[in-house]
């Protein structure tokens, strides 16, 4: 019994001491195993970054898109280290975010003014089921700092009623509720039209005109807000938080701020996988994470899933 012990304790002592053989799925010794908390930064040219680094590259924005995977926690993590770092750069700072809307604003000041709580934020601002582990790092640290937090979004509602009836549904909103999304919408065949067409397969023209009508909708009024908050408040910068397509090349948001006003400046924060790249021409800075795992191994799961969110029209309310 000793000898064994005494080879298994030599053994052992050995793997710490030298660098084993690896097949591609082990992880080399001088590595730490990766997490979904772990990222990598590099510039649009490829150089490798830190944080710190990535804060300095982007001191002359005006705007800094940062994007995301919803629910991916090294894509959501890399935003409240950027944010701390950004505030830390440049006090004069406001958050803008696509996960609330414009009619919660008053909810959202509320709040940072401490006149009531999480709860009453979350519930009453609509706030995303993944608020707390998300989103909370974010809002509080804007809170701490006295930081103004701009609902960015146009309504759910309005958007949904957007792509059922298309673009013309704006027209029938009563006068509140038609402030509550971007005064016009870019409809034009750009680039972020073409590319949102392509990831559409239905075959259903019209259909995919109205999709991209309420696509552009949440574009268009995300970039309006941070456009006119910037215009009441010289001097500010801004940092947005959004999902990935809506940053991703400048297209859709950033294309949408500089319509309206061009001399913004306006820098992209992008995720990327291996699974996920931008284009080489890029302007984006990049951050590597792990991709998320698969959705559905099944196309029919997929579909039948698809299927229970559409169903949602069935129920929706639009002005006539």
């Amino acid at each position: 019994m000793k000898k064994w012990f005494s080879l298994g304790l030599t053994g052992l002592l050995m793997g710490c001491a030298t660098q084993p053989s690896s097949t591609p799925n082990e992880v080399q010794s001088n590595a730490l195993p990766q997490t979904f908390y772990d990222y990598s930064i590099t510039s649009p040219q490829g150089k490798a970054m830190n944080i710190e680094e990535l804060a300095f590259a982007l001191r002359d924005a005006d705007i800094i898109l940062v994007g995301e995977w919803h629910g991916h926690p090294g894509t959501h993590l890399l935003q409240a280290q950027l944010f701390a770092r950004l505030y830390q750069q440049t006090p004069n700072l406001a958050l803008s975010m696509e996960q609330f809307t414009r009619d919660k604003q008053h909810i959202i000041n509320q709040y940072l003014a401490n006149e009531i709580g999480e709860k009453t934020l979350k519930a009453e601002a609509n706030a995303w089921p993944n608020y707390d582990s998300n989103y909370r790092p974010l809002v509080e640290f804007a809170k701490q700092y006295q930081l103004d937090v701009i609902a960015a979004n146009a309504p759910k509602s309005i958007v949904r009623c957007v792509g059922k009836y298309g673009a013309d549904y704006l027209d029938r909103l009563p006068g509140v509720e038609r402030q509550w999304a971007a005064d016009t919408l870019t409809l034009s065949d750009d680039a972020y039209h073409q590319k949102f067409t392509a990831s559409m397969h239905h075959g259903n023209e019209a259909k995919t005109e109205r999709q991209f009508a309420a696509q552009t909708t949440w574009d268009d009024t995300m970039a309006e807000s941070m456009v006119n908050y910037l215009a009441l408040h010289p001097g500010k910068k801004i940092i947005h938080v959004a999902g990935r397509f809506h940053v991703a090349e400048g297209m859709g948001t950033a294309s949408r701020i500089q319509s309206r006003n061009p001399n913004l400046k306006v820098m992209m924060v992008t995720p990327v996988s291996e699974s996920s790249e931008l284009s080489d021409s890029a302007p984006d800075y990049r951050v590597q994470v792990m991709p998320l795992p698969n959705g559905y191994m099944s196309k029919e799961k997929m579909m039948a899933a698809m299927k229970k969110i559409h169903s949602r029209n069935n129920t929706l309310k639009c002005y006539e």
